[in-house]
């Protein structure tokens, strides 16, 4: 069992940067792959950034590669997501997720979900 908790969101206008942190309970923290995903209002859910449980693969959305960088610290049970050049279009509710086999991109490979934060990028 794996709970995770989010935080780090917040507005900030287009352009800046925010930090997401989540962090996870459990000792088997370090062999799960995690996962961000995000959703607006109106829209499904979508898949942001992976990384596996090693740090040593990350897979990104075309929509944020280059802007994003997602990272872990197993010694501290948490998992980052570094979001810089921010746009209106990234305001959406951000979730992480832990996935007990591989690096995924679906989120019906994830096994366990944060409740979420809310990231609002004003124009």
């Amino acid at each position: 069992q794996v709970q995770l908790v989010e935080s780090g969101g917040g507005l900030v206008q287009a352009g800046g940067s925010l930090r997401l942190s989540c962090a996870a309970s459990g000792r088997t923290f370090s062999s799960y792959a995690m996962g961000w995903f995000r959703q607006a209002p109106g829209k499904e859910r979508e898949f942001v950034a992976a990384i596996s449980w090693s740090g040593g693969s990350t897979y990104y959305a075309d929509s944020v590669k280059g802007r994003f960088t997602i990272s872990r610290d197993n010694a501290k049970n948490t998992v980052y997501l570094q979001m810089n050049s921010l746009k209106p279009e990234d305001t959406a509710v951000y979730y992480c997720a832990a996935e007990s086999l591989t690096i995924a991109t679906m989120s019906n490979r994830y096994d366990y979900w944060g409740q979420g934060t809310q990231v609002t990028v004003s124009s």
